[in-house]
């Protein structure tokens, strides 16, 4: 705390200390002159004065700006909590007010306490600034849970009915407490078992109904929004997947969906029941006995306060519990997916210490949010425990003096240790709530991101050449924005001519094929293909037209003829064998166990690289592009392989090639050959132009040989 504000709170303390000192005199002076001024008058007087302090306090600091909101929360609750405290024990024990200085100390402490305890733990704007995010991402839930209304309806009817019921069983046991207590009526006792066998049916029917209408609901929500994001996530661009992590997008789709789901259906089921139970019951009580009522609500603020404090804490923890799940879940998949590579360099080790590195993150965060709900609710509990204490010792006293009966006072127990709880749960609903859709923020951030790609594209000639220009291309990669991987860029890909791309790593050619697809948008310049920007295609039409096959290649889990046939529905086999017999794959594709219907594996796996890398060129031709790019698709292939896919390709004179290669010999027939270096062409030429130069090309021919 500052100087000026410790400075801030003593001046108050005495001035407060002055003005209770002379309220006090007059006070004082009143009583000797005016008989009639103790009792209940006393409590009017000590509101009277309340009012006073308070406003020549407010008065007094309006002019400071030393943290404005915990002055005037200390003022309010410093000036107010005397006879708060002294009307309820007034009005419900009959007790009379304390020494006048004693309860000024007293209140004193208690205000300085609670208003900087509540400072320190509820930080007001931001938590503020939390509560309304998390109001608008509630009524975004709410929107997606739309097509479900009926089934939400009707679980709500039920969940009505099943309170109703439920809460009559504790009033009919009172009942027959007294009949048994008293003079034995057949009828009445008969009639009262009827009644509660009745509630009980009718709430147990009602309450399976209920869950059962909410967990159709709930599943019908699950799988839609899983639907949507993964079809949001598929639209995105490629440098999306490279700055946002694979565990990520995994926790999302599948532990954060289902916390959105829960936010409303099992968390508004909760909040309704309890909500009409605590006010049935609530009416039912003070009917009973309203002093012993307004006793057990005195729990409610306490279970407030420490409940908003829970939430705060418990909120921020498990955000950070789902962000370390998220790193570790990527930290396996990535050494999963990578078993190969582990296993080369012998790095298990190194991958099993990094793994658990992000375990023990995980149980850390893990324990300190476990430490803070134990904490919660042993506090609660003592509070509980308490109010509990005091009701069963003011209820014994009623008893005692005849104020109720010994049934009115169990049914009242009854209702006490369900309202309690009830209570609580809405206290906690609503924080849960907020947290539950707390988890809905990324998954909400996902479903509203807009591609920097735009596909609304709407181009769609009968007839492609295939003629592609970069005009003054510019392009950095988004993980790499201050990196100028092509600047200024041209480039002429001819039909039917193949251009072959050649330099060391890093120069360019791989990112002139990306660019060629649309997984990224150049930041200048254009690309235009038969003179047209490639933006202005339809993207699916673009995409089959212009057809890529990378240096290593990737199938999915399937068959060799699903995989050759991906994305192109009802596929008849001979096109997929046609494909392969181009992409010399038919000889090995049928010495498989099951031809076609051979299951590769995951990735791939069961497959030898050179069998990969010619189903994949398969796949590209099968689409019978116009365009076709290649990026050292030899580079796993034997002479002979190597051989026939030169010739199937060269057997598409039409058609545009584009082809990266390090093996300089498989270009040497190229119509051109374009040198790359840090994104700048050095030269061009064919083969035998090149090597007359002596230049760039020659040396990089000599180094391969």
């Amino acid at each position: 705390m500052s100087k000026l504000l410790a400075a801030a709170f003593s001046l108050a303390l005495f001035t407060d200390l002055v003005i209770v000192n002379v309220l006090e005199l007059v006070s004082t002076h009143l009583r000797g002159k005016v008989k009639g001024l103790d009792g209940e008058a006393a409590l009017l007087r000590q509101w009277i004065e309340a009012v006073l302090r308070c406003s020549l306090l407010c008065a007094m600091f309006y002019w400071r700006d030393v943290r404005e909101r915990l002055m005037k929360r200390w003022v309010l609750t410093h000036c107010f909590i005397t006879p708060v405290y002294e009307t309820g024990r007034l009005t419900v024990f009959g007790s009379w007010p304390l020494e006048k200085f004693t309860m000024w100390l007293v209140g004193s402490v208690a205000a300085a306490l609670g208003c900087l305890f509540w400072e320190t733990l509820l930080p007001e704007s931001s938590s503020k600034e939390n509560k309304q995010k998390a109001r608008v991402l509630f009524m975004r839930v709410i929107g997606l849970y739309k097509p479900d209304y009926l089934f939400l309806i009707g679980a709500s009817l039920f969940l009505a009915l099943a309170v109703v019921c439920e809460m009559f069983i504790p009033l009919y046991t009172g009942k027959l407490i007294d009949i048994l207590q008293t003079e034995y009526n057949w009828n009445d006792f008969f009639s009262a078992i009827i009644l509660m066998s009745v509630f009980s049916f009718g709430s147990s029917f009602s309450t399976g109904c209920r869950g059962g209408l909410f967990l159709c609901a709930i599943s019908r929500f699950i799988c839609r929004v899983k639907h949507q994001l993964f079809s949001c996530l598929l639209k995105q661009e490629i440098g999306f997947f490279e700055t946002t992590k694979t565990g990520d997008v995994t926790c999302r789709l599948s532990s954060d969906t289902n916390l959105m789901a829960r936010a409303i259906a099992l968390n508004v089921n909760v909040l309704l029941r309890t909500l009409i139970k605590t006010v049935g019951m609530l009416y039912l009580m003070f009917s009973l006995s309203w002093k012993l009522t307004v006793l057990t609500l005195m729990e409610t603020p306490l279970t407030g306060l420490l409940q908003n404090i829970y939430d705060t804490h418990y909120q921020r923890l498990s955000k950070n519990v789902q962000d370390s799940i998220a790193k570790a879940n990527d930290a396996a998949a990535e050494a999963v997916s990578s078993i190969r590579t582990v296993n080369r360099f012998n790095a298990k080790k190194n991958e099993k210490c990094r793994y658990d590195e992000q375990l023990m993150d995980t149980h850390v965060i893990k324990t300190k949010r476990d430490i803070v709900r134990a904490v919660y609710l042993l506090v609660r509990r003592l509070t509980e425990l308490g109010v509990k204490v005091a009701v069963l010792y003011y209820g014994r006293l009623f008893v005692q003096y005849r104020q109720m009966t010994t049934g009115h006072l169990v049914s009242f127990i009854l209702y006490h240790s369900d309202l309690a709880n009830n209570i609580r749960t809405l206290i906690y609903i609503f924080g849960d709530m907020l947290n539950s859709v707390g988890a809905a923020g990324k998954v909400f951030e996902y479903l509203d991101r807009k591609p920097e790609i735009i596909t609304d594209g709407t181009l769609e000639p009968e007839e492609l050449k295939g003629h592609i220009s970069f005009q003054n291309v510019t392009f950095s990669y988004p993980t790499r924005p201050d990196h100028k991987v092509l600047e200024e860029f041209n480039l002429e890909l001819k039909p039917g001519k193949m251009t072959a791309l050649v330099g060391i790593s890093g120069g360019g050619k791989s990112t002139c094929v990306s660019l060629l697809q649309r997984f990224y948008q150049p930041q200048k310049g254009q690309i235009l293909l038969d003179g047209q920007p490639l933006q202005k295609y339809e993207h699916k039409y673009l995409h089959s037209k212009v057809v890529a096959v990378g240096q290593e290649p990737v199938l999915f889990s399937g068959t060799v003829r699903e995989n050759i046939a991906y994305g192109l529905p009802d596929c008849s086999l001979q096109r997929i064998e046609e494909a392969a017999c181009k992409a010399n794959a038919h000889e090995f594709i049928c010495q498989l166990q099951n031809g076609y219907d051979t299951d590769v594996g995951e990735r791939g796996t069961l497959l030898g690289s050179s069998q990969k890398q010619r189903i994949a060129i398969a796949r590209a031709l099968i689409r019978q592009p116009q365009v076709i790019l290649l990026d050292e698709i030899t580079s796993f292939l034997d002479p002979k392989s190597e051989q026939m896919i030169q010739q199937a390709l060269a057997n598409c004179p039409n058609q545009t090639l584009l082809v990266i290669a390090h093996r300089l010999k498989t270009i040497e027939k190229a119509d051109q050959i374009i040198v790359l270096d840090q994104g700048v062409i050095l030269e061009q030429g064919s083969h035998q132009e090149l090597m007359k130069k002596q230049g760039h090309y020659y040396k990089l021919k000599e180094r391969k040989t």
